[in-house]
Order: structure tokens, then sequence, then C-alpha cells
């Protein structure tokens, strides 16, 4: 953990119906408990959200079916444990139900320091980033991921 950098991670999902749908049900009861529990997890900072509580209603790409999820993290750790341990884990097995595959990068984490937040612009930069240029120090994943930048 670096107290001079933070983790900010961005994942997006395209949904197989619109939020309001019958069949998206089970995935909209869950929303409010993973945010609290994420809101609650140890190396939880911050994450984007509308006046609702939640970011469902904010829209990143063109397409409305495509939902965005961006947060920071006091370390890849914190976040490791919150995304695959417990619920969250129960509802990332779940998630065929009720989002379409993607072939692109889902998921793009970086290092940004202390105290900022990332914008969803940014956010879209990073995940365009992976698509073109994989895994690097500026935007990069789970499976391949990287230490914070040395403190100067």
């Amino acid at each position: 953990m670096s107290p001079h950098f933070h983790l900010a991670q961005v994942n997006i999902a395209k949904t197989k119906a619109p939020m309001n749908d019958p069949s998206m049900q089970g995935y909209v009861e869950q929303i409010t408990h993973l945010n609290h529990l994420a809101d609650q997890s140890p190396g939880f900072i911050w994450r984007l959200q509308s006046d609702e509580g939640d970011a469902t209603a904010i829209r990143l790409f063109d397409d409305p079916l495509i939902m965005i999820n961006l947060s920071v993290w006091t370390s890849l750790d914190a976040l490791t444990k919150y995304v695959y341990q417990g619920d969250h884990l129960q509802a990332v097995k779940q998630r065929k139900q009720w989002f379409e595959p993607q072939t692109s990068p889902r998921l793009a984490l970086w290092w940004l320091p202390a105290g900022e937040l990332p914008t969803p612009g940014q956010a879209k930069d990073k995940l365009m980033q992976l698509a073109t240029q994989g895994a690097t120090q500026t935007a990069f994943t789970f499976a391949h991921p990287f230490q914070p930048p040395a403190s100067c």
C-alpha cells in the first residue's frame, strides 16, 4: 500500500435489458446492498454515484445498456478482497444472467495520486488504452497488475 497513490478502478457491463425490465430484477435488488458493502469495506475511498446513490443512470457510452462502475481504493489488495469474496463474489458468478459477454476490456485499474478522484472520461480513456496497448503501468488488470509508482 502506498500512502502517495490510490488505486482507481473502472468496470463496465452491457445489460441484457434496460434496468426496469423484469429480467433485471435480481440484479437491481442487489445494487444497494453491494454498494453498501463496498462503502464499508476496508480500503474503500470513493465511488461514482448519482443522486440516487448508484451509477446505473450515468452514461459513459452512447449505448444506454452499458453501465459504469468507477471507484477508488487504498490498494490492489483491498479491492481484490472486496471483488473476490463474500456477496460480491456471488454477484460476479451470476453476471451471465444479466450482462452480455464482452470482447473488449471491461475492467481497467490505474494508480492515481492520493486525494485525486478519477473522472468518467479518464476511465473511458483507460479502457481504450488497455484495449489498444494491453496492460501497462498506466492501465492494467487484476491478471496483470502493476505496483504504484515510486514516491518522489
